[in-house]
This record gives C-alpha cells, structure tokens and sequence, in this order.
C-alpha cells in the first residue's frame, strides 16, 4: 500500500512525499516564488501551489484506489477448515469466469483439495480432474478438460485475489487457480486474474498455520484440505428474495385484518 503525504516546510516548499513498505521518498517538491510586490502575494501564490499539490494527491488515490467491479454472483466453497466465499470480475477476465463458473455449477470442485499452500504466497486448488476424490460424470470431465486463453490485465496479485494455474504455456489454464494469501507482484501480467474472496479470510488463516512440506517448488500441506461442497447465489437475487418476503408478509397480515373487519361488519 503505497501512502501520500503532502506538507509544506518552513522555507517556503509545497513538498509530496510518497510512503511505501517503510520506506519514503519525495515524489514532487514546489518552491514558493518570491515577488518583488510583497509577502502578501507570495503567500496567495503558495496556497494555489498547496492546492495544485492536494489535487495531485487526490488523484493519484483515487487511481490507487481503483478495483474492478465484481458481478453479483458469489461462490462458497465449504472445506473442512472452514468456508470461503468469493466473487467474480467478469469485465477483467469474461472467459475465465464463464468457465470456473460452468465447473461450479456442475460441482466440479465437490471433493476436490487444495494442493497447496504457502504462507504469505498461495492457497492453490487443484485442478479437478485429477484432484477429486470421486469420479466425474461426462458433462464434467468435458467442462474440467478445456483449456482457456490468457486474460491477462492491470489488476495486481494482492491477498484476497484469484489468479488461474497454468503451465509455461499462457494459453493452458484449466480448472486449478489460487488465492493470494500476500502480495505477489511477480506474477501481474504474466496469470489470470479472474476474481478475489469476499469472504472467509479467516478460514485461509487457519490454513496457513497448517504444518505443509515441501515437494520440489511447491509448499504442500501434511493433510487434505478437501472441498467438501459448494454453492453458489446471486447477491441481487438475495435482495430481491428478502424484500418479496417483506412483501408477502404484509400482504397476508392484510388479508388477516380485511377478513376480520369483514366478519366485525358482517358476523
């Protein structure tokens, strides 16, 4: 997380210094002009400079500040550690999430593990067709075997994202992916990131404090960490479901006093 800060010194300096895992530097310094007319105007002069500077400011947070908009479906997945929900970014990666989506609603992922985990790294789930404990139907194995183009985009790899598994070649994802358990610079550009957790950062915690071993280049845990189900909901559906359940109510209490104004009027 990168913060700006933005102060004047007593020499008369609009300065912008920008703070960054501990370590500051100056990003932009400006020096109060000096006029021959007086002091008066060389203050006015400096506030327009402060105020250029605040924009500045601003902006640069806001664009720090920027996240692709997630759709409103959510997915749980449901381990035995616990359960992690997370949502999609459609207009980052359209085809990845048209896919993970499809293997969800077919429960592909029903069974399957996560492979991996290194802390401060990735939590990786493994790809379904060779990571479930029970078998697959046709329609599955179908979904599970093809492979998606690179989507690859601005969005950075930060704890909490989804980034699709793949080999050297950037066009073979499948079905495995992970999810950011730190940040991980390296690999922006180079996977695809298709969506992050919305909920359940808790139940990644748990898995990081599980004892793992290592097996060549990955960090794999000691245990089976399985998806024991998942599902899947639409936040707008949620709200919609919850105010017609509003609405029902109302309508039946209404029907309850109509129909006993009715029979006080005519027993």
């Amino acid at each position: 997380m990168e913060t700006l800060f933005i102060f004047s010194s007593l020499e008369g300096k609009c300065i912008l210094r920008s703070c960054k895992n501990g370590r500051s530097r100056r990003v932009w310094e400006l020096t109060k002009p000096k006029f021959r007319s007086g002091a008066k105007k060389g203050e006015e002069q400096m506030k327009i400079i402060c105020w250029v500077c605040l924009v500045f400011v601003l902006t640069k947070v806001g664009a720090l500040s920027e996240e692709p908009q997630l759709s409103s479906a959510r997915v749980v997945f449901q381990t035995n550690y616990g359960d992690i929900e997370f949502g999609f970014f459609p207009s980052v990666a359209p085809k990845t999430v048209d896919h993970i989506f499809k293997l969800v609603r077919l429960g592909c992922y029903n069974t399957n593990h996560f492979f991996r985990v290194d802390r401060g790294f990735v939590a990786q789930v493994a790809d379904v067709a060779g990571g479930r404990s029970a078998p697959m139907n046709e329609e599955q194995r179908r979904e599970a075997e093809k492979t998606i183009v690179g989507e690859f985009s601005n969005v950075k790899h930060v704890r909490g994202i989804l980034s699709m598994g793949r080999y050297s070649d950037p066009d073979s994802a499948q079905s495995s992916f992970s999810m950011l358990l730190g940040d991980a610079p390296h690999l922006d550009r180079q996977y695809t990131i298709f969506g992050k957790v919305t909920k359940g950062d808790e139940t990644l915690r748990k898995l990081e404090e599980l004892p793992t071993r290592r097996e060549g280049i990955f960090v794999m845990p000691k245990e089976r960490i399985t998806i024991l189900s998942s599902y899947y909901y639409d936040t707008e559906m949620e709200s919609c479901e919850k105010e017609r359940g509003i609405l029902k109510r109302r309508l039946a209490a209404s029907a309850v006093e109509i129909e006993r104004q009715r029979m006080k009027c005519f027993p």
